[in-house]
């Protein structure tokens, strides 16, 4: 095991595209020509830490990790993105992607990487391996008939380039009042338009006051709007961005998108028949139980309790973590039992930390066992917000 350089690209890259079964002639008809598909992977290996395997000079195994930041309830959490996993057929079944999950996210800890995010190409295999579903992503089908009327606001919806300075602080609003949210950097937003950027619009809304509430990206192909993302501070930005898509009547036949919360959009729609289909899409999971709970953002303080967390790959996530509050209302974590048992799993503790379960939910469903009491207590300390993400990498 050892980290890759950048003479590993092209083993790195054809690991890769044999495991997602990526031909060239798929790459090709997407607009990449054979350098662009190999320099598109230069940044993975430039900017993420990446381990594999070896069979002498062969690379067979590898898991890269990318350092990004997202916002938890308002707590701006240092976050190990993982991507790039995969491991030749021939070579499966040894353990080696267990052992490179266990020291990824070791020195992921190393790094003060208390989370962990990756989108699972397998839901199964990562739920196992301590990650669980934390996000949703419903994408929803409009007729031209079905889009709503006009509705008066006060601002103007102005089309830039998507690389548009104002674009890019909005969404940074956006994304620190956002829960699950990635705070995106350089890297991210390169991660963000890696595979698709073409012909893409902005439409940014501006208020009275000329100042940015909330934008959209966009594509008009075949007749059909496409919404990658749309991002809105108020809900006259919503309405202004709602009142553009329906301007397009008389040169779409549908409207298709996707909204990164497992909200319906259908409720606010005079005609609310349309097609929505809702999907889990990121996943997370707690690297140091320890270290994300000193930045936790509690709702409110309650009486000691202590969790039993079983984590089957992580050591350092074994055993009992007590919560206590002293006078002042200050949280301390202790690693002895004090106050009433909850039996947990490191998959069921960080879903249901990042609000995307509530306890009493997964209480009902088996996931974690623990009093009335315990459960109400969860109930009031975990705050209550959607969850939101709509990157991928």
């Amino acid at each position: 095991m050892k980290t890759l350089e950048m003479e590993h690209l092209t083993q790195f890259n054809d690991l890769l595209r044999y495991v997602f079964q990526v031909t060239n002639q798929e790459l090709h008809e997407v607009g990449w020509a054979e350098d662009e598909i190999e320099q598109a992977k230069r940044p993975v290996l430039r900017k993420a830490d990446v381990i594999g395997w070896f069979d002498g000079d062969k690379l067979i195994s590898q898991m890269a990790v990318y350092p990004m930041n997202v916002n938890i309830f308002g707590e701006i959490y240092k976050m190990g993105g993982v991507t790039g996993v995969g491991t030749y057929p021939e070579y499966a079944n040894f353990g080696l992607m267990h052992r490179l999950m266990r020291q990824s996210l070791k020195e992921m800890r190393d790094r003060e990487q208390t989370i962990s995010y990756l989108y699972p190409y397998s839901i199964p295999y990562y739920r196992r391996k301590g990650w669980e579903i934390i996000t949703d992503v419903m994408t929803f089908t409009i007729k031209d008939t079905q889009l709503p009327e006009n509705v008066p606001v006060k601002g103007m919806v102005e089309r830039l380039d998507i690389e548009h300075e104002d674009v890019l602080k909005t969404y940074d609003r956006f994304a620190r009042n956002q829960h699950v949210a990635m705070i995106r950097d350089s890297l991210a937003w390169e991660e963000y338009w890696r595979w698709e950027r073409e012909e893409m619009i902005a439409a940014v809304y501006y208020d009275e006051a000329n100042e940015p509430q909330g934008f959209m990206y966009y594509w008009i192909a075949d007749d059909i709007f496409h919404m990658k993302e749309m991002v809105y501070l108020t809900q006259e930005a919503r309405h202004g961005l709602w009142n553009f898509i329906s301007a397009h009547f008389s040169m779409v036949t549908h409207v298709k998108g996707k909204m990164y919360t497992n909200a319906p959009i259908a409720f606010l729609m005079e005609d609310s028949d349309i097609t929505e289909t809702i999907h889990p899409y990121y996943m997370a999971r707690i690297v140091d139980v320890e270290g994300f709970f000193k930045k936790y953002p509690f709702a409110e303080k309650q009486a000691d309790f202590h969790f039993r967390v079983t984590d089957d790959l992580l050591d350092w996530n074994q055993g009992i973590f007590a919560f206590t509050w002293d006078e002042n209302g200050d949280f301390e974590m202790v690693k002895e039992a004090r106050g009433e048992a909850v039996e947990i799993d490191i998959q069921t503790l960080t879903t249901m930390f990042f609000g995307y379960k509530r306890p009493k939910y997964l209480r009902k469903i088996g996931r974690l066992m623990a009093s009335d009491m315990v459960v109400k207590q969860l109930e009031k300390m975990i705050p209550n917000e959607t969850p939101y993400f709509s990157d991928y990498f």
